[in-house]
């Protein structure tokens, strides 16, 4: 039987949370016939020779990939799909029991043609910060508290943590633009497309993936500078998109961190794994600052390249 969902996991270097998640696939209580499609992006550990021969109580496929980046991945694996549904996942995040069936009833009480967004948040097991919470809810990694209308969520909340779809609306867009640079933005930008043809993406809340990868202050800011780069990609392609990227604000930015910003920085990293509660807003300028570094760079890399 053909499956109606294929859940499309890219992976790289994570085996020992990637056993999790697929463990996670096989306890799904109530889901719609589905099949896992993963897809190893070059991975260096030990993922090729634990993953071939191992049974699943779904249709599982297995594909070794040279190292291509997560756009590249997804793709082959929307390529592969045999569902008309397909679910995106991270290798790093463990489905709820009803995570799937929670995506098929919001899905099916809507009409079907519609994108449905879930909800990731931290595993338990990593005990989340108060930095880790705040980037969770509030627009910095995801930001679940701050969607306008959970019937019609902006393209810019599109994860491919924990997001179904259609096939056909990524298919029909030539799917993730594999021009960019690092691992952020190209799922943005696509459902950006998606969403100026048509599509329509709603939260569903119930449909939960636990998010297993603790990130601190430091990694976080290294991240948000790679994803200030990648965002100048988005504005080659978009250029009436450039204002809302922040691009104004990172060509203008001085070299180097203001001096107050830097010690809401070292106070911000010294109280970090202790009860002391530094203002969020600290947390949005820190991460903030970094991104727009990164843009700038790029933005004035391809100036000087023109």
């Amino acid at each position: 039987m053909t499956p109606l969902y294929s859940v499309v996991i890219p992976t790289h270097d994570r085996l020992d949370t990637l056993l999790r998640v697929l463990d996670s696939l096989a306890a799904q209580e109530g889901a719609p016939p589905f099949e896992v499609v993963l897809v190893d992006d070059g991975s260096t550990d030990a993922t090729p020779r634990a993953i071939p021969g191992r049974a699943y109580p779904f249709p599982f496929r297995y594909f070794p990939r040279p190292q291509g980046g997560p756009a590249k991945a997804r793709n082959f694996g929307i390529q592969e799909a045999a569902g008309e549904i397909v679910c995106f996942f991270g290798d790093d995040t463990l489905l709820d029991p009803g995570c799937l069936r929670f995506h098929h009833e919001a899905r099916a009480s809507r009409g079907g043609q519609v994108a449905i967004l879930g909800y990731t948040r931290w595993h338990p097991d990593l005990h989340p910060t108060r930095f880790m919470r705040y980037i969770n809810e509030y627009g910095l990694q995801f930001g679940y508290r701050i969607i306008p209308d959970p019937e019609r969520v902006p393209f810019n909340f599109f994860y491919t943590s924990n997001v179904s779809l259609p096939r056909r609306l990524m298919t029909d867009q030539g799917g993730f633009d594999e021009t960019f640079p690092y691992a952020a933005w190209e799922d943005i930008e696509l459902a950006y497309r998606m969403e100026k043809a048509g599509m329509v993406m709603a939260y569903e809340p119930h449909a939960v993936a636990l998010h297993h990868h603790a990130t601190t202050l430091d990694t976080f800011a290294r991240r948000q500078q790679k994803s200030g780069l990648a965002a100048a990609t988005f504005a080659r392609k978009h250029p009436e998109r450039k204002d809302w990227l922040g691009a104004p604000l990172a060509l203008g930015l001085p070299p180097g961190m203001p001096r107050r910003l830097r010690w809401k920085e070292r106070l911000a990293r010294l109280f970090e794994f202790t009860p002391v509660p530094v203002p969020v807003s600290w947390y949005r300028e820190i991460m903030e600052h970094a991104y727009l570094m990164g843009l700038g760079e790029a933005l004035r890399q391809k100036a000087q390249r023109s």
